[in-house]
C-alpha cells in the first residue's frame, strides 16, 4: 500500500463558516460533526477536518488540484460570493489568474486568513 494523506486538521476562527465556505467554492458537501471537527471530504480520500480554534494560529496554505472543466465554476461561484481572487500568491494581482506549466491557477483568502490554492494542472511533479 502506497502512504497517502488521510487527513488534516485546519484551524478555524468558526469552523462551521470555514467549513461551509470551502466546500460552497469547491462545489462540496460538509460531513457530520466528528468530535470537535467539521469534515471536508474533497473526494479524493483526504478530508479537512475544520476545528475550533480558541486562540491565534498561524494561517496555512491549502492548495486544491481541481478538474480543468470545474475551474470556471470555481472562479464564478468566488465572485458571487464577493471573494477577491488572485493570480499570484502574494495577492499582488487580484481578480486575475495564472496560468503556470500550463494549467490554470488562482489563490484566495478563506474566512481565517488561509491561503487556499485551486490549480489546474500540479507543478510539483
Amino acid at each position: 500500500m502506497a502512504i497517502r494523506l488521510d487527513h488534516t486538521v485546519v484551524h478555524a476562527h468558526d469552523r462551521h463558516v470555514s467549513a461551509v465556505f470551502l466546500a460552497e467554492v469547491l462545489g462540496l458537501t460538509v460531513g457530520a460533526p466528528f468530535g470537535p471537527f467539521l469534515p471536508v471530504d474533497t473526494g479524493n480520500g483526504v478530508t479537512l477536518d475544520y476545528y475550533q480554534a480558541t486562540g491565534d494560529f498561524t494561517p496555512g496554505h491549502y492548495a486544491f488540484l481541481v478538474p480543468d472543466e470545474e475551474f470556471d465554476a470555481m472562479i464564478d461561484r468566488l465572485e458571487r460570493m464577493r471573494v477577491t481572487h488572485f493570480a499570484d500568491p502574494g495577492h499582488t494581482e487580484p481578480g486575475r489568474i495564472n496560468t503556470l506549466f500550463g494549467g490554470r491557477g488562482a489563490y484566495f483568502d478563506d474566512p481565517s486568513g488561509h491561503n487556499m490554492e485551486i490549480l489546474t494542472r500540479s507543478y510539483s511533479r
